[in-house]
């Protein structure tokens, strides 16, 4: 039996109402990944650190940039790594300190403790940490994925830039004692962002601090 043109019309009708709803599903997922005003993904971290004037390297899923801190009339080049977690909701940022000892005999149990105590005092979501696939201390703050803006982002790394000159006495290994009894367990300061590895971001200091994992004081 042959349609009639107005039961083919109708047929048509009913098959592409039943495909709209997938359609419109389909539409709606693609506009909720999206990020939402003030929030990041990892392109848009790496476009926020350019148009601070930065120049990030990207390299996995983070970012590597110099940023210079400016604390009593010094200038110091602080070598960083921001770095979205593992479900977006916050945003790593840690600032590399000096390369832990490679003898455990070097490293006083005193000057751990004094980095622990530190990290009640630095407030902000600051705290000090040790990543142990590079064998380096980094100062690190971890920001909520919300209201981001260059300026909001500015204050940060101005801010982490700020405790990283004033805990200088606290992190760097020149000035422990080596005298002091040594610990061979060093305590690390929680898990860091599954969103890539830190491997690599670790460089040994240098006077002109131009590499990643590097503290420079000028």
């Amino acid at each position: 039996m042959e349609l009639s043109r107005r039961g083919f019309i109708a047929a048509g009708a009913a098959a592409a109402a039943s495909v709209a709803p997938s359609v419109s599903g389909a539409a709606e997922a693609t506009v909720a990944a999206k990020p939402k005003a003030g929030e990041l993904n990892n392109e848009l971290l790496g476009t926020l650190l350019k148009a601070m004037g930065l120049k990030p390297d990207k390299v996995e899923e983070r970012y590597d940039f110099i940023f210079r801190s400016i604390h009593d009339r010094e200038e110091w080049d602080l070598s960083m790594t921001a770095v979205m977690s593992a479900d977006n909701s916050s945003i790593w940022v840690m600032a590399w300190l000096d390369e832990l000892p490679k003898s455990a005999a070097d490293v006083p149990r005193t000057a751990l403790l004094r980095l622990l105590a530190a990290n009640d005092r630095l407030g902000k979501g600051k705290f000090f940490a040790y990543v142990s696939s590079n064998r380096r201390f980094v100062l690190q703050r971890v920001v909520s994925n919300q209201n981001i803006s260059t300026r909001l982002f500015a204050d940060v790394l101005k801010d982490l830039g700020a405790s990283v000159v004033e805990s200088y006495p606290q992190w760097s290994t020149a000035a422990w004692s080596s005298s002091s009894p040594a610990s061979s367990n060093v305590a690390n300061g929680g898990d860091q962002p599954a969103a890539g590895s830190l491997n690599g971001a670790g460089k040994a200091p240098t006077r002109t601090a131009a590499e990643p994992g590097t503290t420079t004081r000028q």
